[in-house]
C-alpha cells in the first residue's frame, strides 16, 4: 500500500509540474523585453542646445582642448583656444562641426564631439504641463518621451483634476498651425490604460482642467 500511495503522490506532482509549465508558456499578454523599451534618457540627435545646458566638449587625441562648460545666458561658450562661440540654437553635431572648424586653425584634422550632460532646452524644445497638476512645469524634451513620462515629472494629477478632459496642443512648424488633441489622463494614471499613453513632441503643451464638482 505505501508503494501505491507513493506512486500516486509522484504522479500528482508530475501533473502539477505540467500544469505550471503550461501556464508559463500561455499565449496571454506578456511584458515586452527590456531591450524593446527605449532606455535613452538624454536628448535626441536633433536636440537644440539652449541657455544653461551643460556640455562636454571632447577633442580626440587632444584632451587639453576639450572642456566641461555651461552655456551662458547669452547663448555662448568658451573653451581652450575658442572664445565666445555661439551654442544656442545648434544641435550637438552642428556645434561640434563649428568647434572643429575653429580648431583646424591650430591642429590638423581635429575630431570633435559634443555631449549634452544636463539640458534645459529652448522654449520650443520643452514640454509644458499646466492646470490641475501637482506642480505645473516646463520639462526639457528628451528622445522618445511619452505622456506618462511628463506626468510623472510633474507629480501626476491634482485632487480635483478632470484628467479625461485634458488636451494636448501641438504646433506644426511646417504649416504654422496648431492642433488640439483630447487625451485621457484619468484612464492612463488611475486605470493604467496603456492605450491612453502617447508619444510627445518638442513644444507640446498639456492642459489639465479642474472638475466642476
Amino acid at each position: 500500500m505505501p508503494n501505491v500511495r507513493l506512486a500516486r503522490l509522484l504522479a500528482g506532482s508530475a501533473m502539477v509540474s505540467l500544469v505550471l509549465s503550461g501556464c508559463s508558456t500561455a499565449s496571454g499578454p506578456q511584458l515586452p523585453p527590456a531591450s524593446f523599451v527605449s532606455m535613452q534618457e538624454g536628448p535626441g540627435e536633433e536636440y537644440v542646445i539652449g541657455p544653461l545646458d551643460e556640455l562636454t566638449i571632447f577633442v580626440w587625441r587632444n584632451p587639453e582642448l576639450g572642456a566641461k562648460v555651461q552655456v551662458r545666458p547669452d547663448g555662448r561658450i568658451t573653451t581652450p583656444l575658442i572664445t565666445d562661440m555661439p551654442a544656442v540654437g545648434k544641435t550637438p553635431s552642428m556645434l561640434a562641426e563649428d568647434i572643429r572648424l575653429q580648431l583646424s586653425q591650430y591642429i590638423q584634422e581635429p575630431l570633435v564631439s559634443v555631449i549634452v550632460d544636463k539640458f534645459a532646452g529652448t522654449f520650443s524644445q520643452q514640454i509644458r504641463v499646466v492646470g490641475a497638476t501637482e506642480k505645473p512645469a516646463s520639462i526639457p524634451y528628451r528622445a522618445n518621451m511619452t505622456l506618462l513620462d511628463a506626468m510623472i515629472a510633474v507629480g501626476g494629477l491634482s485632487e480635483y483634476a478632470a484628467g479625461n478632459k485634458a488636451r494636448l496642443i501641438r504646433f506644426d512648424k511646417s504649416t504654422g498651425k496648431q492642433t488640439e488633441f483630447a487625451i485621457k489622463l484619468g484612464d492612463l494614471l488611475k486605470k493604467g490604460d496603456s492605450k491612453a499613453n502617447v508619444m510627445l513632441a518638442p513644444g507640446d503643451v498639456i492642459i489639465i482642467p479642474e472638475s466642476m464638482f
